[in-house]
């Protein structure tokens, strides 16, 4: 095989190497509250009114019985007080219907662009059935027939050239091509697909560049993963998650406590010769209960799942986000995650009396059949370092790389000169290649290749032993080539934030122990796991899930699959495998491993959010006490009056000013509930210390600052 002709070498795609991205930015992310969106999600919120849709939520399903009720009231007897308690009622509960309209809105319009990507395009079809070919037979070559991608079925061929838009999702089984899929990613740089490997998914909507593929397809018309996407983001499958129904459970028992403490009223006043309205009883009732927390409950976790959207990541349900919340243990591959993942030659250790620059031009020659990139890398470094690089003789039959040999090289066979062999990989398989040969190390030699192959897997580098066979002389070492794999910026300290949130981290690598301990300790993760098998990582995992701990993990490959189904947080890689996206419950759609982490960080914001309102919603309640029960009952028991340190105007204007604020308080807390309370890595004692200092203290003042700046303005209403 002539050396000129060489398979040319692909340019790298955006998935070759996973560095960090920045988030793409959706509709109204990040931004705030505006009246373009009031106005978008206000018949959104009008249509939620619906009794069927508000007992989902029992908090504001008792608020709008109370409205309905008042309402009733104010016809029956029109005072200007029932009027303004009716209304104000009807206002906190479509407040809490916008706030959970406004959520779904920002997933519609994500939705939207979504949408706008999928087309009814043509499929060129493989007319005869594959399993029918003859072997060796290319299908890329055969008869294909034009139909709608519409009725494409699980398991049809389809043949795709440059410009055509894949038709449907499915996995690549002949050819390699490059693919722009900035309509479903928002990345503009193309990315290589190609069978037999970790990177053979292909989406729907997304058009080939160059070259042509053979696809599979792997799922049916409207059920592709665009579609999911779709029904995802615009909500119609979100599930409540545990966390949020345990919530809902508490704030229906306070409801009920409430209830009940409120109804005693009547009867007590009554016996103490004070009789209260039913439309009193009703507004301290809306006002005791948590409305707010209520109120926002959906909006949060709804707007928990959109960042993670904003982020080019696709949930497959609220469970997954709120579990990322909550893990103690983070599995991350060394490769493309911790490292930047394609290892490049570093340097050349020759062996005894072999030179360096033999030693590199071997090297070169032996990995002139090696297209993976640490081949590549081997490549430059020698015609970096050498000006007269070696050239391949003629009739020179090149060796390529395989999984299986793990060796690359030459062989100058008889005829076209003297007899050379060279071969260049692992060192277990050239160890065996030589002894093929019936080749014996020299002690010396031998002891100098281990210090040099202990010497480059110490530092974190992967050894690349070099040997050579001339005539029927025997084989002999020639040295290492040092592969270095480079950990990404600022990886330590992430893992120190990680830390201080209370998460293990630990390192899966194939590598050996030695290799694996130097680059652990280089990142600063807390453990690892080396020569990792799929079955070790499904080992690992329940092992830490045994002891009461939620694990999260990334990957790509078929082989990563049941780790990612065992995982309680599994983030599959667009770029991977069916088999891993299925298996997963998070999809990354930039397949970026180091994303996991900021996975973590939404997830742990999702729960901070929720945590920090319910709080505040709380802490309303008990302010609002000192503003209602000494207004009511001031007149029969005149030491209450000791306890209205507001000093508001009169008891009617007491109970309206607290309506008032308890409605206008969801639409303030609605910007803070879709953009998320700040999460600060920290300890579980810290972070409830300022919970309580920010929002639990935070909730105690607002009331009364608010309540009596409305009773300032409520006191000027004619009639009350």
């Amino acid at each position: 095989m002539s050396a000129s002709v060489r398979t040319p070498v692909r340019p790298s795609s955006s998935d070759d190497v996973a560095a960090p991205r920045s988030p793409r930015r959706q509709v109204g992310a990040g931004r705030a509250l505006t009246i373009a969106q009031i106005r978008s999600a206000l018949p959104g919120a009008v249509r939620k009114l619906d009794p069927r849709d508000m007992i989902g939520s029992p908090v504001m399903f008792v608020v709008e019985i109370g409205a309905v009720l008042t309402t009733v009231l104010a016809v029956v007897d029109p005072e200007v007080f029932a009027w303004w308690i009716a209304v104000w009622l009807w206002l906190t509960v479509l407040f809490a219907t916008l706030a959970e309209s406004v959520a779904e809105s920002r997933g519609k319009a994500q939705a939207s662009s979504l949408r706008a990507t999928q087309k009814h395009t043509t499929a060129r079809k493989v007319a005869a059935p594959v399993d029918t070919l003859a072997y060796g037979s290319s299908l890329a070559s055969l008869e294909t027939v034009t139909v709608p991608s519409t009725s494409l079925q699980v398991g049809d061929v389809v043949v795709v050239a440059a410009g055509e838009t894949i038709p449907g999702d499915g996995d690549v089984i002949e050819g390699v091509a490059s693919v722009d899929e900035s309509a479903i990613t928002g990345e503009s740089a193309p990315v290589i697909r190609e069978s037999g490997g970790d990177r053979s998914a292909v989406t729907g909507g997304t058009v080939v560049l160059s070259d042509r593929i053979v696809v599979r397809i792997t799922a049916p018309a409207g059920s592709t993963f665009v579609d999911r996407m779709i029904a995802l983001v615009e909500g119609s499958e979100r599930q409540k998650t545990p966390n949020e129904v345990a919530l809902n459970i508490l704030l229906t028992s306070l409801t009920i406590i409430f209830l009940l403490a409120v109804a005693t009223l009547q009867p007590f006043a009554a016996y103490s010769g004070e009789k209260q309205s039913l439309l009193v009883l009703t507004a301290l009732l809306v006002c005791l209960i948590p409305t707010t927390i209520g109120a926002l409950l959906s909006a949060i976790g709804i707007a928990g799942m959109d960042r993670l959207v904003q982020r080019n990541v696709l949930a497959m349900s609220g469970r997954a986000v709120e579990a990322a919340g909550d893990v103690d243990v983070l599995l991350l591959d060394k490769t493309g995650t911790i490292t930047y993942g394609n290892r490049r030659a570093a340097r050349v250790l020759a062996v005894g009396a072999v030179t360096e620059a033999d030693l590199a031009r071997a090297a070169r020659l032996s990995s002139l059949a090696d297209e993976t990139p640490e081949g590549r890398s081997i490549v430059e470094l020698v015609d970096g370092m050498l000006d007269d690089v070696a050239t391949l003789p003629a009739g020179a039959e090149l060796v390529p790389f395989t999984a299986q040999t793990r060796m690359s090289g030459i062989d100058v066979p008889p005829g076209a000169g003297e007899t050379y062999r060279i071969r260049k990989g692992a060192g277990s398989a050239v160890a065996a290649w030589l002894h093929s040969t019936g080749a014996h190390v020299p002690a010396a030699d031998a002891a100098a290749l281990a210090a040099f192959v202990e010497e480059v897997s110490t530092s974190g580098g992967t050894p690349l032993v070099v040997a050579e066979q001339v005539g029927e002389r025997p084989a002999r070492v020639l040295g290492v080539v040092h592969l270095k794999d480079v950990v990404k910026e600022g990886m330590r300290e992430r893992f120190d934030e990680l830390r201080a949130m209370g998460i293990r981290t630990v390192m899966v690598t194939g590598d050996n122990r030695l290799t694996a301990a130097a680059i652990a300790k280089e990142a600063g993760v807390d453990d690892f796991l080396a020569e990792a098998t799929p079955e070790d990582k499904m080992a690992l995992i329940r092992r830490e899930q045994t002891g009461g701990r939620l694990v999260a993990m990334a990957g790509d490959g078929t082989n990563d699959a049941p780790a990612l189904a065992q995982s309680d947080v599994g983030v599959a890689m667009n770029t991977g495998t069916t088999a891993a996206k299925e298996a997963g419950n998070m999809v990354d759609l930039d397949s970026d491993p180091t994303k996991l982490i900021e996975i973590v960080e939404i997830g742990k914001q999702l729960l901070i959010t929720r945590g920090a309102l319910t709080t505040f919603s709380v802490a309303n309640d008990i302010a609002k006490y000192f503003a209602i029960l000494p207004a009511m009952f001031v007149g029969l028991f005149p030491q209450l009056d000791v306890l209205n340190v507001m000093r508001l105007s009169s008891p009617q204007s007491a109970m309206l000013s607290a309506v008032i604020f308890n409605a206008l308080i969801i639409v303030a807390l609605i910007p803070l509930s879709l953009k998320g309370v700040k999460y600060r890595p920290s300890s579980a004692a810290s972070l409830l210390r300022r919970n309580l200092l920010v929002y639990g203290l935070g909730g105690l003042i607002a009331p009364f600052v608010g309540i009596k700046l409305i009773d300032l303005l409520v006191s000027l209403i004619p009639g009350l």
